[in-house]
């Protein structure tokens, strides 16, 4: 993929291919159905390639905790009060070694129905991310499927010590794991909890809550991991000898790279000590040296560390690029295009192509709910500037293309502006696309179909344009009557020079001369001057200067 824009689809197979739309709050799988992995048929990703994706990120395929009853199968149910939802976090693993099995329709083949998901992936000439989550399993967690040699997590701890180098958990010795308080409301799963989970001595909480009662704000449906690091003591570091859990789970990551899985999107990776990463991606890329490792991180002051002792490929790019294009997109009072300069010139200089942007996923807002934008197509520049700004990945939420805005109470997810992650339900705009499982976008009203389009021929443009992937990059000054809401950049290599000419502007249209410098000029003999996202050729006369013209809230990728 080195000679290829990476381009990332988010999907979690649960709600992906669920055709059901009864959409009951807190409903039950029977209720409110469940996608399979088979459901992600050979036509549904034909559906992902003609958007120019060349990575799936099947999200939520790991077994985690959840109130959905396998015990005839052999797993123990889960207990209500350390579940989030009646399907459960993807985040709070049950068994590292094993397969959802909401995800499949023979429950007892569910790790063959994936492994046939990854060989139809491949086939297609797609390549598979799933979920790592290093910092944290459910309170539950036991491997069922685990090979014979594996050891469980917790397994030789010593629980008499708070802390110990030698052991997987963090401890409360004699203080047993008191349930939070404060559950917001009575919902349909309150009869499911009486309030009781034994776990004795109590475990540390995943976002490091070093407490027997965490609250009901944290993630305290999860334990934390523990990798050396003595947090009582100011962090000492306790990484020689090896500590358990850093062989455990480089075991864990090297099982899955050998089922053909080819990147992990590591769950809040900073969460996770440097070290670990440095030692563990060398020896997990030595199984596949292809394989790609994504950071789940929000602290630019380390985002280099990250890269360069950690050996992550690329990291998330949220809290530069994604919450600057966001104040753009819903025209808040501080929004300004510096925030782009900012990224690129300063926050991730020298490594900018390292960063996966993306403008959707599922921790943050629908940009077409109520809560973010409102309207899908107001996101468009930014989605403009977030595919051509740099070298690196750039990903899609599934439902986003066609404007899925995130509605309902759907359980614990609530209306939040979000898909849930934790309740069974239907994806409205997403089905009108699969139309019953025939993945042909029939049921798309025009606009949906329109916004499609242009997510396609962007990323068109994006993943075939060797100014994206090999190109340098050009600030073009504020000129004409571009104000703060205005924004261009100049893409260029040996083989081909863009303009990028993004207005952001509710109201007003960008009206300005873009001068050219001689040394963009002298890089290549011109072409000619065509608006790549339409394919209309633009009648501009040769010379320095381009002239454009873009109306309120759209944008231009002007080849010239």
């Amino acid at each position: 993929m080195s000679d290829k824009k990476i381009v990332i689809y988010q999907l979690l197979p649960r709600l992906f291919g669920n055709k059901n739309t009864s959409n009951i709050p807190y409903g039950t799988i029977e209720q409110n159905g469940s996608g399979k992995f088979n459901d992600i048929t050979n036509k549904a990703l034909d559906g992902l390639k003609e958007l120019h994706v060349n990575y799936v990120w099947y999200t939520g395929a790991l077994a985690h905790a959840s109130l959905t009853d396998y015990s005839a199968f052999g797993i123990q149910v889960d207990d209500a009060d350390v579940v989030k939802g009646r399907a459960g976090s993807p985040y709070a693993i049950r068994d590292y070694y094993d397969v959802d099995p909401d995800l499949a329709v023979d429950v007892k083949n569910r790790m063959q129905e994936f492994e046939a998901l990854v060989k139809r992936t491949h086939a297609k000439d797609l390549k598979v991310i799933i979920d790592f989550i290093p910092n944290h399993v459910a309170r539950s967690y036991h491997a069922y499927a685990k090979p014979a040699n594996v050891v469980d997590f917790g397994a030789e701890d010593d629980v008499t010590k708070a802390f110990s180098a030698k052991n997987d958990f963090y401890y409360i010795p004699g203080q047993p794991f008191i349930v939070p308080a404060g559950a917001p409301k009575q919902t349909p799963i309150s009869v499911l909890q009486d309030g009781k989970f034994t776990e004795n001595p109590a475990k540390a909480t995943g976002n490091n809550v070093f407490a027997a009662q965490p609250k009901f704000d944290d993630w305290y449906e999860t334990i934390k991991l523990n990798y050396g690091v003595d947090y009582l003591t100011g962090e000492q570091k306790h990484f020689d000898p090896v500590p358990p859990v850093w062989i455990k789970m480089k075991d864990i990551l090297s099982f899955w790279a050998n089922k053909g899985v080819d990147g992990f999107r590591c769950d809040m990776a900073e969460m996770v000590p440097i070290a670990f990463w440095n030692w563990v991606i060398p020896q997990v890329k030595a199984i596949n040296p292809n394989l790609i490792f994504i950071g789940e991180a929000y602290n630019p002051q380390v985002y280099r560390h990250y890269l360069n002792e950690g050996k992550f490929d690329y990291l998330y790019d949220k809290v530069g690029l994604y919450d600057g294009l966001k104040k753009l997109i819903r025209n808040e009072p501080n929004a300004d295009v510096k925030d782009i300069k900012h990224v690129w010139q300063v926050e991730s200089a020298g490594f900018g192509d390292h960063m996966l942007r993306f403008l959707e996923n599922h921790d943050e807002e629908r940009i077409a709910s109520a809560g973010f934008a409102g309207k899908a197509e107001l996101a468009l520049p930014a989605m403009v500037v977030s595919a051509t700004l740099g070298k690196g990945p750039v990903m899609l939420y599934f439902g986003q293309e066609v404007g899925e805005q995130g509605k309902g109470t759907e359980g614990f997810g609530g209306d939040d502006n979000r898909t849930t992650i934790f309740d069974y339900w239907g994806v409205p705009a997403h089905q009108q696309w699969m139309n019953g499982g025939k993945f042909d976008g029939k049921k798309l009203n025009n606009d949906q179909q329109k916004l499609r389009s242009y997510y396609q021929q962007l990323l068109k443009v994006t993943t075939q344009s060797d100014a994206v992937l090999n190109g340098d990059i050009y600030d073009v000054p504020q000129t004409g009557n571009m104000n703060n809401r205005m924004y261009a950049f100049i893409r260029y290599s040996g083989k081909q020079r863009l303009l990028v000419v993004a207005n952001f502007d509710r109201n007003q249209t960008l009206e300005a001369s873009i001068e050219i410098p001689d040394e963009i000029l002298k890089v290549k003999s011109s072409s000619r001057v065509t608006d790549l996202l339409t394919g209309v050729k633009l009648n501009i006369p040769a010379g320095t200067g381009i002239p454009v013209k873009i109306a309120p809230v759209s944008a231009q990728v002007i080849e010239f």
